[in-house]
């Protein structure tokens, strides 16, 4: 979890020694409710209420992409986040965001990732009704649209908006049905600098970016388990390749195939020739799955942000609806290199917590 945290971190530790840019910071406070997605949860439903502090660095025109993305926010954020449910219990979260603004500047648009603990998890004997959250450590994905105004009274503003909450250990843990909250929100924002001065590259020549097709390489790994509790952890291997369009300063469009090798599925197969007679499993069934995708990337700088949608063309259990999706983002190390951290889901239930590398050539 610590490398978690570091890997998410990492580019707005850097950014902020890079960049001389001004600093503001967000105090929300939000009530809402939970979302079901499945029948199981219905005891789980209630009204939470959060609170969020969001630490950014404002962007001030030094370099290309803040004026490309018309001067966004970015930092870190901590949400502190009551149930109101017994089952449930309390989240603490942290992790990195961004403010994208539009409008002229008066609503904003905010995406955070990072990792949360649980106060009360599943446990079979203790708290076997919760069965959102079969671990104490967990991902967390935020995305919040907000009306914003700046400087109202001094360096003091107000906001209010919505914010979208998930919380998923990627079934790194069964049961792991995960908890989606939508929660309204109020909030003061404060500007440490009087006027955040924003100084645009004058030399700066904009050009029409153009490339070819470039073709891709990743692997992504890591543990999960099956649906079955307490069947254990085991690791995943998903090779993928798929060529990539670039069609403009911010967008890239994806399309590949990919092949899954998800070990904690051989178990599981034997599990099922046996436990459910009336809908019987042959245990010689592959445990392996090949999805072709299309996808999208959102070119920030060396951070992107990545929505994919698949189907699954071999999938002889067909343990899972045929559609899978996946979010996250990559980090290029070089224009030929980069790092992916990514939740593989079918719709609102998470399969994986991708960690991956890959190149591009």
């Amino acid at each position: 979890m610590i490398r978690l945290l570091f890997f998410l971190l990492f580019p707005i530790l850097l950014f902020s020694q890079t960049n001389q840019n001004s600093n503001g910071l967000e105090v929300d406070f939000l009530r809402g409710n939970v979302q079901p997605h499945a029948a199981d949860l219905l005891q789980l439903a209630g009204h939470p209420e959060a609170i969020m502090l969001s630490f950014s660095k404002q962007t001030n025109g030094n370099q290309e992409w803040h004026k490309a993305y018309n001067y966004p926010d970015f930092g870190g954020y901590f949400l502190y986040q009551d149930f109101k449910n017994s089952f449930l219990g309390k989240n603490y979260a942290i992790g990195a965001h961004y403010n994208f603004y539009f409008f002229k500047r008066n609503f904003h648009f905010k995406i955070a990732q990072g990792i949360a603990y649980t106060t009360n998890p599943y446990d079979k004997i203790d708290n076997s009704k919760n069965k959102a959250f079969g671990t104490k450590f967990m991902g967390n994905v935020n995305l919040g649209l907000y009306f914003k105004k700046e400087n109202i009274i001094d360096n003091f503003g107000l906001h209010a908006g919505l914010l979208f909450t998930h919380y998923s250990n990627g079934r790194f843990k069964s049961p792991n049905s995960g908890i989606n909250t939508l929660l309204f929100n109020v909030g003061v924002n404060y500007n440490f600098d009087d006027k955040n001065k924003r100084t645009v590259d004058s030399t700066l020549v904009k050009t029409k970016i153009t490339e070819p097709i470039k073709y891709n390489f990743v692997f992504r790994t890591g543990l999960n388990e099956s649906s079955v509790i307490g069947s254990g952890q085991h690791p995943f291997y998903h090779i993928g390749f798929y060529a990539d369009k670039r069609i403009n300063r911010k967008s890239a469009l994806q399309l590949g195939s990919e092949i899954f090798l998800t070990q904690s599925f051989k178990d599981y197969i034997k599990y099922r020739s046996v436990a459910f007679q009336e809908f019987y499993t042959d245990p010689n069934t592959d445990y392996k799955r090949i999805g072709v995708f299309v996808g999208h990337e959102l070119i920030i700088n060396k951070i992107s942000l990545i929505a994919q949608v698949g189907h699954y063309v071999y999938d002889p259990l067909k343990n899972e609806i045929s559609i899978y999706d996946r979010i996250g983002m990559n980090y290029h190390i070089t224009s030929k290199i980069f790092t992916s951290f990514t939740l593989k889901t079918h719709l609102f239930l998470a399969e994986a917590i991708e960690f991956g590398v890959g190149i591009r050539l």
